[in-house]
């Protein structure tokens, strides 16, 4: 895997000469965030041989390099889920991309349901922690790239220096941001009620389809994360409405200026 991750970089470094020091991930309906990026050179996933390539609505399946505020960065508009049927490893090889291209900072986003009754739809949550419950893990096996750790302390996973950047952040905007965990499962159905209620008496406060597998091996490769989810919908059991992909994206659609603001001043406020 290691082979192919150099392979996919020299791809890459024929197409744009950068080295990003921030990546984010861009979840379902957020790809409009890369407005905000400078000099844009973008790399759709497709045109890198080896590079697994993204199959859902709403996930665009481009890289995009380019500059924010004097900042090298690297976006992916759009990610690949372990639904669509990669494996652990597939799925968290844009990590090991970013890490070899030089990134320190990595910022994940997602859509997902609220399981927290205090939260609503539009809600931005930091996430503090997070729930694995895909049965998948991106580091059995030996991780793709070996770090010298075999078993990856996890308590740090999201960054306490940026979970308290973002709640500033949030602060002087008013943008009353929520702080939970988020708990990730396979997908690609959604939630029964059972499985809501069972997430939310251990301890979750969103659920969603990604992230929690990335975010293992962004530790794992000593990436600092922060991590933002958008609550799109109330999770079944909550309400009695029925939840669909197009009602997701519509949501997102709406809460986009808040989550470019909070995300465009976290990436300003890093130290190069």
């Amino acid at each position: 895997m290691e082979k192919l991750i150099d392979n996919i970089i020299k791809q890459i470094n024929k197409k744009v000469n950068t080295k990003p020091s921030v990546a984010v991930i861009l979840g379902s309906g957020l790809g409009s965030f890369v407005s905000q990026i400078k000099n844009r050179v973008e790399i759709a996933y497709s045109s890198l041989k080896g590079m697994p390539v993204s199959t859902v609505a709403g996930h665009s399946g481009k890289f995009i390099f380019g500059e924010i505020e004097g900042k090298s960065i690297v976006a992916m508009q759009g990610r690949i889920h372990l639904y669509e049927g990669y494996t652990a490893k597939q799925v968290t090889l844009p990590i090991y991309l970013f890490k070899k291209l030089g990134v320190k900072s990595l910022v994940v986003t997602n859509a997902s349901g609220g399981v927290n009754e205090l939260y609503k739809a539009g809600d931005l949550m930091v996430i503090c922690d997070q729930i694995n419950l895909t049965g998948q893990n991106p580091l059995v096996a030996g991780a793709t790239i070996d770090y010298g750790v075999k078993f990856i302390d996890m308590m740090d996973a999201y960054n306490k220096e940026y979970i308290k950047l973002l709640n500033d952040i949030g602060k002087k905007h008013n943008l009353e941001l929520k702080n939970g965990t988020y708990l990730q499962l396979l997908g690609p159905s959604y939630e029964t009620p059972a499985e809501v209620k069972m997430a939310r008496i251990i301890g979750a406060d969103a659920v969603g389809m990604s992230t929690a597998v990335e975010v293992i091996a962004a530790a794992q490769a000593g990436l600092k994360t922060a991590g933002i989810s958008v609550v799109s919908n109330m999770a079944v059991g909550i309400t009695d409405e029925k939840i669909s992909h197009e009602k997701v994206l519509k949501v997102m659609k709406q809460t986009e200026q808040k989550f470019s603001l909070l995300l465009l001043e976290f990436i300003k406020k890093l130290k190069k």
